[in-house]
């Protein structure tokens, strides 16, 4: 079982961005974090890296559901999708399966969550 789902766009970068987080918006997540993997590699060791963001998607309903059953599922939240470019005007994104996220958790409870939540990221990734 892949731990990701991924589609490549031709695309700018920017609307990448955009296009990720409308079809996250369309499927009820909104964008809690946002990580600039590229700056902080570069303010923190120097490095230039590619354009690299970690977009942390959030569906409040199901967040809740979540960790009604698991309190600890805090430490596997938010769902993180990343937005890479590739080169070339590729852009790649990409989100996490939560299915395969949550076999490291013995909590039946939380397999209806999950491929609710795997379903509409599966959705996001199929839509752009």
């Amino acid at each position: 079982m892949e731990y990701y789902y991924s589609k490549v766009l031709t695309t700018s970068f920017d609307e990448a961005i955009q296009k990720a987080t409308d079809a996250l918006k369309a499927e009820g997540f909104g964008i809690i974090s946002d990580i600039d993997i590229r700056s902080k590699l570069h303010e923190k060791l120097g490095v230039e890296f590619k354009r690299y963001r970690i977009l942390g998607a959030c569906n409040p309903g199901f967040a809740f559901q979540a960790l009604q059953s698991e309190d600890k599922i805090g430490t596997m939240l938010p769902c993180n999708v990343t937005v890479i470019d590739q080169g070339e005007g590729m852009v790649e994104i990409a989100a996490v399966n939560p299915i395969a996220s949550m076999m490291a958790i013995q909590n039946e409870a939380l397999v209806p969550v999950a491929a609710e939540v795997s379903l509409r990221l599966q959705k996001v990734i199929n839509s752009l």
